[in-house]
């Protein structure tokens, strides 16, 4: 069984900005960071 992780409010913060800003796009920004794209 997979253990969840969990995000902290800054990181949430920062990829949220990042994704609405509109300069990369969402697999850009979910590679970056380490996350699914669903995520983004």
């Amino acid at each position: 069984m997979t253990t969840r992780r969990s995000f902290s409010d800054d990181f949430k913060a920062k990829v949220a900005l990042e994704a609405l800003r509109g300069d990369r796009t969402i697999q850009e920004i979910a590679s970056r960071h380490k996350v699914h794209p669903n995520q983004v």
